[in-house]
């Protein structure tokens, strides 16, 4: 919870939104769009995985946007996702995204970094998985469901500004 209290802080971090279900639509058209990049770069590492991992954080975020939360932090949309759905992933898919975010940065940013064959593979598998799986989230949440997320995180921010004082 540490991390989403400093996610909480942060310039554009973890704020709260209205719910948007045209947002949520149209993070998912941009999930589908960086999956299709990523076949038509078939034999280019290097996008392939920025493409699959842009495929994986887009569905994210499209769950985010139909609860009405939004984060430009990357570490911070994972750590929402690793506190607040804990119960709509697998625990596994939380540290995956985090582990995809990293060969993501190493692969565009450095020249000398690289991923591993199996890694690369297992991003390649998984990442239209991750989209279907956002996918069925989105269309299963129920309404409570979300209301409790954003009392949570009402609670969490009016902490902070008591604190803050």
């Amino acid at each position: 919870m540490e991390m989403i209290k400093w996610c909480m802080k942060l310039k554009n971090g973890i704020e709260l939104a209205e719910p948007n279900d045209n947002l949520c639509k149209a993070y998912i058209q941009k999930a589908e769009t960086a999956l299709s990049a990523a076949l038509a770069l078939k034999g280019n590492k290097e996008w392939e995985v920025s493409s699959s991992y842009y495929a994986m954080y887009f569905s994210l975020y499209a769950v985010m946007s139909k609860i009405g939360v939004k984060c430009e932090n990357h570490s911070c949309t994972i750590a929402f996702m690793k506190e607040f759905l804990s119960g709509k992933f697998k625990k596994v898919d939380s540290y995956f995204l985090k582990k995809a975010m990293q060969a993501r940065v190493d692969m565009q940013y450095y020249s000398n970094k690289g991923i591993d064959d199996e890694f690369y593979q297992k991003m390649m598998k998984d990442a239209p998985i991750f989209l279907v799986e956002c996918k069925e989230i989105i269309n299963s949440i129920k309404q409570e469901e979300i209301n409790q997320i954003r009392n949570k995180l009402e609670k969490i921010k009016e902490e902070f500004n008591k604190n803050s004082k």
